[in-house]
């Protein structure tokens, strides 16, 4: 078993890489390099990018993982009869690159070269309750996308839950934050896992699978800077004529503020803020799957939202 830090990047293909940038811009990413049949885009962070597409038939590609040392890709490469090569990609630093149960493709990346963050402005402080923070000070928004900070997670669906699970658990090193199961206890059929790295605390899920006939991403989320950042991407998004998905409202599971929408190829992304920080001292429920079960509040789950 080797361990990883976060989610590097999402992999799509996608026939019309033009229709997929504009929709990502207005989304709050930016380009970070672009070939004839390859778009990297990046958030504002170091990352070098967190979304790429192919050109090609639409379709979930995979992932890429960030390895914690350069030690754990050659134990990785050594499992899998795989090998360390020169990353190509945006970033450069090593890769090795496999596949999960499902078939998805999975870069599992070290040493790739951070750029320079885009300054964004800092959150804004929320004058809760009794407990105000924000003296003298007004701040009013500008319209426009939201700010993408980094990628947050990814969730995967597919036919083979249990050997899938297995399978993050036991290469990568993620461990259950929470689960859901249908009919009984036993048949788990979604984990929110976050990355095993013992009492440094990380993301509530920066990976999460759930039982389905098809494997597909089932989405991938973006972590903006607050909530006002949030609705304002909304209205933006709105304003641009996009296919809104489900949001705005707080996940139960994370905690998450969510907003979901749907790109022109009917990928479904997400932003989100306010999540959960979880380490290997955190208790994991376990319930049972319901639409209520999705959200602390927020408006009705869409019919297609599962789709």
């Amino acid at each position: 078993m080797i361990h990883v830090k976060e989610i590097a990047y999402v992999r799509y293909s996608a026939p019309d890489l033009d229709a997929m940038q504009e929709f990502l811009i207005d989304f709050g990413l930016q380009p970070a390099a672009r070939t004839a049949d390859r778009l990297y885009m990046r958030a504002a962070g170091p990352a070098p990018f967190v979304h790429v597409t192919e050109r090609g038939d639409i379709k979930s590609v995979g992932l890429g993982l960030v390895a914690v040392s350069e030690g754990d890709l050659h134990k990785l490469a050594a499992q899998f009869r795989a090998e360390v090569k020169d990353n190509p990609e945006p970033g450069r630093g090593k890769i090795v690159t496999i596949r999960d149960i499902e078939g998805y493709q999975v870069d599992v990346v070290h040493g790739m070269s951070p750029l320079e963050p885009i300054p964004v402005r800092k959150p804004i402080p929320l004058n809760v309750s009794n407990e105000p923070v924000r003296f003298g000070r007004t701040k009013a928004l500008e319209p426009g996308p939201s700010h993408l900070i980094k990628i947050g997670h990814v969730v995967l669906k597919g036919p083979n839950f249990p050997a899938q699970l297995d399978f993050y658990r036991n290469v990568f090193g993620f461990q259950i934050s929470d689960s859901y199961f249908a009919q009984n206890e036993k048949n788990m059929i979604a984990a929110f896992m976050h990355c095993g790295l013992g009492k440094d605390y990380t993301d509530h899920h920066s990976l999460a699978l759930i039982a389905d006939a098809k494997a597909v991403i089932e989405h991938s989320a973006y972590e903006v800077i607050d909530w006002d950042d949030l609705i304002v991407g909304n209205a933006h998004l709105a304003s641009k004529g996009y296919k809104h998905s489900w949001g705005v409202g707080r996940h139960i599971y994370g905690r998450q503020i969510f907003d979901y929408w749907r790109d022109p190829f009917g990928n479904k992304l997400e932003h989100e803020t306010d999540g959960d920080l979880v380490n290997e001292d955190y208790v994991p429920d376990h319930r049972h799957i319901s639409a209520e079960e999705l959200s602390q509040w927020g408006p009705p789950l869409n019919p297609d939202f599962m789709a």
